[in-house]
């Protein structure tokens, strides 16, 4: 049997012109879950991860300090978020022209819940990803993943919350997979507890994967505690 090893990215820089850069933050969780996991004797075949920024800067945080050097490590854009950022910027309390300034992190959390209900719903038209879609592409690269997690081997896999949600929710109740109602639900309540920095395992087998426990964070102290 196997191990996936699903990480959510540290914290992101929020407010920031570019959001898809840790904050330093971001980079002390990153570093703190390579100790972590060394701590806990893991040690990866592969190291997995998202084409994004945040992505690749957490992965760089948490292998400086885990001191691996004999892994397999590859980019796969299928692991990134979906358009949260497109979502948010068409709610009045964010689109152009609004006082942003007056948009916290708990007023964006809600205005982040409000979206994406209507976003998993089906009711966001316009060029972004589709819910139906987004839910494949994780879908496919998790397939991926677990093509090259052999027998007693462990792959990193260095992605967002949205995606780790999907696997979670897919794998806590696989009838649900062809119910995208049921799928949303399950999701939404992954999605917004997912904290930085900390890691999902799953179990990878004959018989395919099973979630073994999500969200884990015992490396990250009150100071650095993030969800967003």
């Amino acid at each position: 049997m196997g191990q996936l090893i699903l990480v959510r990215h540290g914290q992101a820089s929020f407010g920031a012109a570019d959001y898809d850069v840790l904050s330093e933050t971001g980079w002390e969780q990153g570093r703190a879950l390579g100790r972590r996991l060394v701590e806990a004797g893991i040690t990866p075949t592969a190291v997995i991860h998202g084409s994004m920024r945040r992505h690749r800067e957490t992965a760089e945080a948490m292998l400086a300090t885990a001191g691996w050097t004999d892994f397999i490590t590859a980019a796969d854009p299928g692991w990134d978020e979906f358009d949260h950022v497109g979502l948010v910027s068409g709610h009045p309390d964010l689109a152009e022209g609004a006082d942003h300034a007056a948009v916290d992190r708990r007023r964006f959390q809600e205005i982040f819940e409000e979206v994406t209900a209507r976003w998993t719903a089906g009711e966001q038209a316009g060029a972004l990803e589709s819910y139906a879609d987004f839910l494949l592409r994780v879908r496919t690269s998790l397939e991926r993943a677990m093509k090259v997690c052999g027998t007693g081997e462990t792959v990193l896999v260095v992605t967002s919350g949205g995606p780790i949600a999907v696997v979670a929710a897919s794998l806590v109740d696989p009838t649900c997979v062809d119910d995208q109602e049921a799928t949303a639900r399950l999701w939404a309540r992954f999605n917004t507890v997912a904290v930085n920095a900390a890691y999902t395992r799953v179990l990878v087998g004959s018989t395919g994967a099973r979630l073994l426990t999500f969200n884990e964070h015992p490396h990250l102290g009150e100071d650095l505690l993030t969800y967003r």
